[in-house]
């Protein structure tokens, strides 16, 4: 996807990669809600988180900065579904969504995602 800018927000569009920690955790998330309370809601809530991946690279400035990983450019930001945050890095070539954690997790855990790599 080529950079653009989006004229009524003024936010500079930017291509999203996906780490795969979290397609790993998202395999994980799906196989637990599917147990738990069954295939239509694993689905469902697959398709939530789902849109807000793929609305980031126009709205990755929508969502608040982490602050377990607080930083002076404001590069890690989450986004808070249900029980889960999504953790992405926002850099000058793309956006880059490192985790999906479930919001009880330690906050070593959450450290740990700026180890990351794309």
């Amino acid at each position: 996807m080529e950079s653009r800018i989006f004229e009524e927000e003024g936010v500079q569009c930017k291509p999203r990669e996906v780490s795969n920690r979290f397609k790993a955790s998202l395999f994980s998330i799906y196989d637990y809600t599917l147990e738990t309370f069954g295939y239509f809601q694993a689905e469902r809530y697959m398709q939530k988180i789902e849109q807000h991946i793929d609305s980031l690279p126009m709205r990755y400035t929508s969502y608040p900065e982490c602050r377990y990983l607080a930083t002076k450019s404001r590069m890690y930001r989450n986004i808070i579904l249900d029980s889960h945050i999504i953790i992405y890095r926002i850099t000058s070539e793309r956006i880059e969504v490192l985790d999906i954690l479930h919001s009880k997790s330690s906050i070593s855990k959450i450290r740990n995602v700026r180890s990351f790599r794309i």
